[in-house]
């Protein structure tokens, strides 16, 4: 699991400097400044996110039956789809609703980080 992860954190770390520089390069004159900065904090979280499904992803290397760390690696992903897609999707479309989706991956967020929290605790 912890090579799956890997993977993940490894793809999700081109796509995001990808849509980093896509934000920057191709956006900032066909978006309002409002969202610019909602896209530019879906790409900041999916970062932060992408460097946390990496540690997952060496954790899951020395703890590879840990569930708590496994979960924490999915619910990584979750949100950075949920939170980020989401985010990225209302600033490209001005669709507002797509913003009442953006907690749910913000959630999932919180949980990971606390299951990997647990996972680091049993694993001592």
């Amino acid at each position: 699991m912890g090579k799956l992860f890997l993977l993940l954190a490894s793809l999700n770390g081109a796509l995001v400097v990808a849509l980093g520089a896509f934000g920057a390069h191709g956006l900032k004159s066909r978006l309002s400044p409002e969202m610019i900065a909602v896209y530019q904090t879906g790409v900041t979280y999916h970062f932060y996110h992408t460097l946390a499904l990496l540690a997952v992803g060496l954790l899951a290397l020395h703890t590879p039956h840990s569930a708590w760390v496994k979960g924490a690696g999915w619910l990584f992903l979750a949100g950075i789809f949920l939170f980020s897609g989401s985010l990225y999707a209302l600033s490209l479309t001005g669709v507002r609703w797509l913003g009442t989706i953006t907690p749910i991956g913000g959630t999932a967020f919180i949980i990971g980080w606390l299951l990997l929290a647990v996972g680091v605790v049993k694993s001592l």
